[in-house]
């Protein structure tokens, strides 16, 4: 999955940009507090997406 469609569809459901590092970004999902970190690669694999949206959860992609 392209890294630009997963930022769409964490924005989609409500995630907030926290802070932008040097290898991740980390988001937080507002409504129950939860965090994580999105790594900086242009392709993120389906298994990591799923786990990013199961880790503020959200719906999955």
């Amino acid at each position: 999955m392209k890294r630009s469609k997963l930022i769409q569809h964490l924005t989609k459901n409500g995630c907030v940009l926290l802070r932008e590092g040097s290898r991740h970004a980390i988001w937080k999902n507002p409504s129950n507090g939860e965090l994580t970190a999105v790594p900086r690669h242009s392709e993120i694999k389906d298994l990591m997406a799923h786990k990013i949206c199961k880790d503020l959860k959200i719906q999955l992609p």
